[in-house]
């Protein structure tokens, strides 16, 4: 029986549900807690995780990647570069999972692709980040790495900025601003599997962040074919198999790719469409497999 694997920090609703849809496939399923990983030189197997090998995998797919030191980090990506060139497809790679969680880098290649993203400023100095807020106004303040909305403020005051800016210094964070850009709090989450977009939610929200872990409100979202071609222009730009991509749409109805997440989430956007979310990705990662053989 061919052998799929889930890596991440926790077993959740995700890796149940995926679980179900590749064992329903007739995939025998097997779970690696990224914090017990061991890698070997010199003896097999190279990398296992518990009493579970993953020399002899097909595909693993990562649901996670913990929050730890540096070193630890370092250590968990490295062995996903690892199984990659064992032969073992991994979905996502480690190569996009690293483009999309630094979100300059995730802007810098919006940018470069064409595609529209808030104006954006990274740097190491107060004083730089000072100069950017005077001459954007009003910005949106967030964590180089992140996710959920956590760490995420909205300044729009000089006063704030300054104390802001300033705590941010002495804990040695680099400065990520983005232009704040006016949404009506809403925006647009779109999950992307392959070549297109399998589904699409509203986050509707009483304040202007979005996050449904934060509060926000799922509703259904028809793209029409130019949005939706834009959310798989998205992913392809990290080269994500799969991947929620957040855009905003302004009062003028331009619309701007601001996040691009390669480990998504989809309970919330499972509760406003009948497609089975993890059926699909199954499914593509199944074909993808087929087409290795």
């Amino acid at each position: 029986m061919p052998r799929i694997g889930i890596i991440g920090g926790r077993e959740d609703w995700h890796t149940r549900v995926l679980r179900q849809a590749f064992e329903q496939r007739g995939y025998q399923v097997v779970w690696f807690p990224v914090t017990r990983l061991v890698a070997r030189v010199g003896e097999q197997p190279a990398v296992s995780s518990g009493q579970n090998a993953a020399d002899d995998l097909e595909a693993m797919l990562v649901r996670g990647i913990p929050r730890g030191s540096l070193e630890q980090v370092i250590f968990r990506m490295d062995v996903m570069h690892a199984l990659q060139r064992m032969g073992i497809l991994l979905v996502n790679s480690p190569t996009a999972i690293e483009k999309a969680v630094d979100k300059y880098y995730t802007s810098r290649l919006l940018e470069e692709e064409g595609l529209a993203t808030p104006k954006t400023l990274v740097a190491e100095r107060f004083a730089d980040a000072m100069e950017a807020f005077e001459q954007l106004k009003d910005v949106v303040v967030k964590p180089l790495f992140g996710s959920l909305g956590n760490g995420i403020m909205r300044v729009s005051d000089a006063d704030t900025a300054y104390r802001v800016f300033r705590a941010l210094e002495l804990s040695r964070n680099v400065f990520y601003l983005q232009q704040f850009i006016p949404h009506q709090n809403r925006d647009i989450r779109a999950l992307v599997i392959g070549d297109r977009v399998v589904a699409a939610m509203y986050r509707v929200a009483g304040t202007w962040k979005t996050n449904l872990a934060r509060g926000a409100r799922a509703e259904p979202c028809e793209l029409n074919r130019e949005l939706a071609a834009l959310c798989v222009r998205a992913a392809r730009v990290v080269g994500a198999h799969y991947a929620g991509v957040d855009v905003l749409t302004d009062r003028e109805g331009h619309h701007y790719v601001v996040e691009i997440n390669s480990i998504p989430g989809w309970s919330g956007l499972q509760s406003t469409t009948p497609v089975d979310i993890a059926g699909a990705i199954a499914g593509f990662v199944e074909n993808l497999l087929c087409l290795r053989r």
